[in-house]
């Protein structure tokens, strides 16, 4: 995570870009190193980290990942509006734009679910499941997003990150089985 951060801010397509624009694009890298957090802690594959902890920072990884994302969407918003009004109606000539609409409003989806999994009064096996599809969406549209991309994220660090996003949530999935009914929660 740390290398593609330093990466990022080291790449020559910062220059005579806004402070504003900078700090979208970073947005949008952490946000990427969130999103390999998030499977590590619902997985509790973090060693050191008793379950109760790993779900605690799950859930504030979770928020942090909107908030990011919220500033990152903000961010290019104050420096191109209609740019991203085109990607949020998916009229946007880029393809990764609506990649990141779709993977943002999946990641919103979840973060809802999570807030109000009680409020909402759903089986724990069908709020599961949902959080767990809109989190794979999340993750998913991320990522086609991140590799569409030609921006400051360099190319080695950014497939590299890409790769183990798509390994932690793989592994989380396979140990948590969330499709599997006959399972006890």
């Amino acid at each position: 995570m740390a290398l593609s951060l330093i990466a990022a801010a080291a790449s020559p397509l910062l220059a005579w870009r806004e402070p504003v624009y900078i700090a979208a694009g970073f947005a949008g890298v952490v946000s990427m190193c969130l999103l390999l957090m998030q499977p590590l802690l619902a997985g509790r594959l973090l060693p050191g980290l008793a379950p109760v902890t790993s779900r605690r920072w799950h859930r504030w990884c979770g928020l942090m990942l909107v908030a990011a994302i919220l500033i990152h969407v903000g961010g290019l918003w104050i420096t191109s509006p209609p740019d991203v009004f085109d990607a949020l109606l998916f009229v946007s000539p880029t393809p990764f734009s609506a990649w990141g609409v779709i993977a943002m409003w999946a990641a919103f989806g979840a973060a809802f679910l999570g807030l109000f999994r009680k409020r909402l009064g759903l089986r724990f096996r069908v709020w599961r499941l949902a959080h767990a599809s809109l989190a794979i969406i999340t993750i998913l549209g991320s990522i086609v997003h991140a590799l569409l991309i030609e921006g400051t994220m360099e190319v080695m660090t950014k497939w590299a990150l890409c790769g183990l996003v798509v390994l932690a949530s793989v592994t989380t999935l396979a140990k948590v089985r969330i499709w599997d009914i006959r399972r006890p929660s």
